[in-house]
Formats: structure tokens, C-alpha cells, sequence
């Protein structure tokens, strides 16, 4: 990649963020900007490494995996609705994967860890790490939202969400 391409990808990306800001106040919420160890008191160990460690678990690791009732999918962290049931789909990756996220809960940003890049996404409100998306999904979108189950809660179709977290 040229040095010309970089910035105009970094600005594309700036742009992006400025978007999904404006989405946020769209839909109600605020960002929630809790301190780190905070988090580490409320979470799992294996939830705080995905979520705020960037971390990854193991692929088949999570119940979330069999999970076909209607519901909803919350953020671990924050309890943020961010996907609907419906659009949960069995990839064979071994993490849950959905079709799309509801809309403006999810911002992205690209992810080099290994080396070529990902869309990595995180929770619009805590920031917390979700996954990767990927554009080999089926339709209507044809993107695979690849989501570590440690980073969700599911809730059943009939019981009320979490009041969400302060």
C-alpha cells in the first residue's frame, strides 16, 4: 500500500467514526466510558480478554454456538441489544455468527494483527470487542458477523433485557 492510499484510508476511516457518532445519538444512547478496572470486577476473566483485551476464545468453545431460539443477543459487557436471533446462522467456524447487527450498535475499525486486514467491530457503546466481519456470508447481506459467544448474553423472546449498565 502507498503511502497516498494509507492516509486516504485513515481518513475514510475518521470519517466513518464521525458517522457512527452521529448514529449513536440517533438511537438514544451515549457512550459508556467506565474505567477498566471496573470492567475487570464485573466480567469473567474470559470475557474481559475479548472484550477489552482484544482477545479471541477458542472456536467451538461457546454454547452460544447451539442457540436457535428467538431472542436477542446483548453485549456481555454493557447489555446493549446487538443482534437479533433471526439473523444468527451456522457458519462452521465455531463462533456464532449473524448476518448483520442492529442497526447503529456495532463500529468498526480494520484490524492488522495478522498482518492482511479485517473489519474488526465493537459494541457503539462500551467499545467493547465483538469480532471480525467478513463479506463470505450468505444472504441477504452476504457478511458474516463472526462474534466471539464469550462477548454475548443471550435473551430469550418473551424475557425482559437487562436494564442497561452504568
Amino acid at each position: 500500500m502507498n503511502r497516498r492510499r494509507f492516509f486516504a484510508t485513515l481518513v475514510g476511516g475518521v470519517a466513518v467514526g464521525v458517522a457512527a457518532s452521529v448514529r449513536l445519538v440517533a438511537e438514544g444512547f451515549t457512550k459508556l466510558k467506565k474505567p477498566l478496572p471496573e470492567w475487570r470486577i464485573l466480567l469473567s476473566p474470559a470475557a474481559y480478554d475479548v472484550l477489552f483485551e482484544e482477545g479471541t476464545e477458542r472456536p467451538r468453545s461457546s454454547a452460544l454456538n447451539a442457540e436457535k431460539r428467538p431472542g436477542i443477543f446483548i453485549c456481555a459487557a454493557c447489555y446493549l441489544p446487538l443482534f437479533d436471533a433471526s439473523t444468527k446462522y451456522e457458519s462452521g467456524t465455531g463462533w456464532p455468527s449473524f448476518t448483520e447487527p442492529i442497526e447503529g450498535r456495532m463500529e468498526t475499525k480494520r484490524d492488522w494483527k495478522l498482518i492482511l486486514p479485517r473489519t474488526e467491530y465493537h459494541c457503539a457503546r462500551c467499545e467493547g470487542h465483538q469480532g471480525h466481519v467478513f463479506n463470505d456470508g450468505p444472504a441477504p447481506t452476504g457478511q458474516r458477523w463472526c462474534n466471539n459467544g464469550v462477548a454475548l448474553k443471550f435473551v430469550p423472546q418473551g424475557e425482559s433485557t437487562p436494564t442497561l449498565r452504568t
